[in-house]
């Protein structure tokens, strides 16, 4: 009798221990906290440690797809992506081996799809990028029908419900074609609200990829930039130097005009070597040092150049690296590197395909309205204002000149608050613009919009985004009017 029992609980052990579960044990999370910080390696090392002493835990499958997913988002090498994307599928196999009972099961199978459907859309991959977003916010729906207080949904579907309010309509026709996606942006906002509440008083694992998350959606769709930086500096990535929160840091101080900072976080940043490499931190410097106007701003733009073999930003990098040589006074050598933007690069990214047209059209910027160009993008409004005095738009020597001379006066007295006189150089802007090929009539509108939300006007500020929506510019028509449907949503 004695040894049936033993055998019984043998049995019943071993069954129990040939259940794969889902678990984010301490181990699991140690592995997960290194990913997000890019030490690839040393997650590694505690993955091959996890798969020995839980072989059962399937998040391993989760943690792997991490790994891929920031490689292939991070390097944007075709061929790397074409080499990883088998496991995808392989991982999702595995997934539907777990416990169909816990959260997990169904939103691992989500999560793995998002990170293919982004690494995707690095690569031009539209139609498969919205089948795996449908399919992912589907199966995100029903996880949250069976699991509604699992806050680890509220995550993913707070980026997909803002995100989705904020298509442009004529573009939302052709994604309903292949998609089921709905959603308002405050819809989104206060989900990924919740998730912060929770974690401020839980412990969760995905703490700050969500603030990441809520950040960029306030930063991108809810034309909330303070709160974006106010996020950054009360959230747990506040002091860390890793690539990806100096990445996350830097963008939002570069995006809400603290150039100063953005180069200070940059510069700071952790050297060391078992970080996986992020070349595209030392764009985002040359790029905050040429907006200060610095001398070395050159030797970061270069090292991107030498280093990266990626797809993107590398138009746009020769294009800073020729503006740099204009404003040192040196038109050969601007020439010289408008010639590698067109050799060079892709133009899949807006600011590829105007770096390219502006190589195309083979007009020099004006020196003043570049500089003060590059002044204003780094948040130095007064500067780029005298440097814009110091000249008129009589001296522009052609069309697109004295269009972008009347824009940038628009934009740099909208930042020093001088609303009246920024609305009337933006409505010279659209006047003079409307039909040419450049954006800044649509930018003009958009930021038309902008003030009078910001003045409480409600009916003036839907009727400019309404006539930026119907600007159709060659050049970031999509990213304006993205912005400007989610001025529209904002104001329902």
């Amino acid at each position: 009798m004695r040894i049936a029992i033993i055998l019984i609980l043998l049995c019943c052990s071993n069954a129990l221990w040939a259940t794969k579960q889902f678990e984010y044990s301490p181990m699991a999370r140690q592995a997960y906290d290194n990913i997000v910080e890019l030490r690839f390696q040393d997650a590694r090392l505690i993955i091959a440690q996890l798969k020995v002493e839980e072989p059962n835990n399937l998040i391993v499958h989760h943690l792997e797809d991490y790994i891929d997913f920031f490689t292939v988002y991070i390097g944007e090498n075709q061929q790397e992506y074409n080499r990883l994307y088998p496991n995808r599928q392989k991982r999702l196999n595995a997934i539907q081996d777990g416990d169909k009972k816990s959260p997990y099961y169904l939103y691992l199978q989500a999560d793995i799809r998002l990170h293919w459907a982004l690494g995707g859309l690095k690569f031009g991959d539209y139609y498969s990028t919205l089948t795996e977003i449908n399919k992912a916010f589907k199966l995100l729906e029903r996880n949250a029908e069976k699991f509604p207080n699992f806050i680890a949904n509220k995550k993913d579907l707070g980026m997909l419900h803002a995100m989705v309010s904020t298509i442009p309509d004529n573009y939302k026709r052709i994604i309903s074609w292949v998609t089921s996606l709905e959603g308002t942006f405050e819809e989104g906002r206060r989900e990924l609200e919740q998730v912060i509440s929770y974690s401020k008083k839980n412990d969760f694992v995905f703490e700050a990829e969500t603030y990441i998350l809520y950040a960029y959606v306030m930063l991108y769709f809810g034309n909330e930039g303070e709160q974006a930086w106010s996020i950054m500096q009360n959230s747990s990535l506040r002091n860390k130097l890793d690539p990806m929160s100096t990445f996350v840091r830097a963008t939002v101080a570069m995006k809400t005009g603290r150039n100063d900072q953005a180069i200070k976080i940059l510069k700071a940043r952790s050297q060391n070597r078992n970080f996986h490499p992020y070349h595209y931190l030392d764009f985002m410097l040359g790029q905050a040092k040429l907006r200060r106007l610095d001398n070395d701003a050159s030797l970061y733009l270069n090292k991107y150049i030498q280093n990266f073999k990626g797809r993107n930003y590398v138009k746009e990098c020769y294009r800073h690296l020729a503006w740099y040589e204009l404003i040192q006074g040196q038109n050969e050598s601007y020439r010289k590197y408008m010639e590698k933007v067109k050799r060079y690069g892709y133009d899949f990214l807006d600011n590829d395909k105007s770096a390219l047209a502006e190589a195309n059209l083979g007009e020099e910027p004006h020196p003043a309205v570049l500089k003060a160009r590059l002044l204003f993008d780094g948040g130095y409004y007064q500067r780029a204002y005298e440097t814009l005095q110091a000249t008129s738009a009589d001296a522009m020597p052609t069309d697109k000149s004295k269009l972008e001379y009347t824009y940038f006066l628009g934009r740099t007295t909208h930042k020093l608050q001088q609303y009246e006189e920024a609305l009337q150089y933006y409505q010279q802007t659209i006047t003079l613009g409307r039909n040419a090929s450049w954006y800044f009539a649509c930018r003009a509108a958009l930021e038309q919009g902008v003030i009078y939300e910001f003045q409480g006007k409600k009916t003036a500020a839907k009727k400019a985004f309404s006539n930026c929506l119907s600007i159709r510019p060659s050049e970031h028509r999509f990213g304006l009017h993205q912005k400007a449907k989610a001025g529209l949503s904002r104001l329902r």
